[in-house]
């Protein structure tokens, strides 16, 4: 609120009270549920920050018994309590994509399909081309783009198109996740929930 006037969705000042009780009322349901989950997200944010660094320094530790160093943080790591009741997963995946060879690949690959298809069945374009679309965002589908590598196709041209692919898969990123289970009484870990969705 500024100085007897709210703000309205397009930006314009509108005074108190010429605003609906009940949409000032909804305006501090909401604004309360947003504190309050800033509030957690932080509380979330510095949880994490901990349990990532109490990993890593548990897993240093566990190293330098055996004369050991580890290099950076690469690796999924599990760690369980003596009891076997509680279950702590440090995962770290990689994101990969594709570099402009991949254009490069499917040229290749396009001259291979028109090669083979002359006045035969168009359908085998449609199967190769598949692995080569783009999802809402633009992107390729990796996993299917990689499994025309395990096709054995004895051409020239094709295994240029498939070192091509191999040489332009690059490694983007990787996110850290954390994982923690329970055991229940049936033996199986269920994971405890830090996501409000759920």
């Amino acid at each position: 609120m500024l100085d007897g006037h709210m703000r309205d969705a397009q930006g314009r000042l509108v005074p108190l009270e010429m605003v609906k009780e009940i949409d000032l009322q909804r305006d501090q349901v909401v604004k309360e549920i947003i504190q309050g989950a800033l509030e957690v997200t932080d509380m979330i944010a510095v949880f994490k920050f901990k349990a990532f660094n109490d990993i890593q320094a548990f897993v240093e530790l566990s190293a330098e018994r055996f004369d050991k160093s580890l290099g950076g943080t690469k690796g999924n790591v599990t760690l369980c309590s003596y009891d076997g009741k509680y279950k702590v997963v440090r995962a770290i995946d990689e994101y990969q994509t594709f570099d402009e060879r991949l254009q490069v690949a499917k040229q290749l690959i396009d001259k291979c399909i028109h090669r083979w298809s002359e006045g035969s069945n168009a359908n085998i374009q449609v199967l190769v081309q598949d692995a080569f679309q783009v999802d809402k965002k633009g992107q390729v589908n990796i996993k299917r783009i990689l499994s025309l590598r395990r096709l054995e196709i004895q051409d020239e041209e094709w295994q240029k198109a498939m070192t091509a692919i191999s040489e332009s898969l690059q490694v983007a990123g990787t996110k850290e996740y954390l994982r923690i289970y329970e055991k229940e009484p049936t033996g199986e870990y269920k994971q405890i929930s830090l996501d409000v969705a759920r």
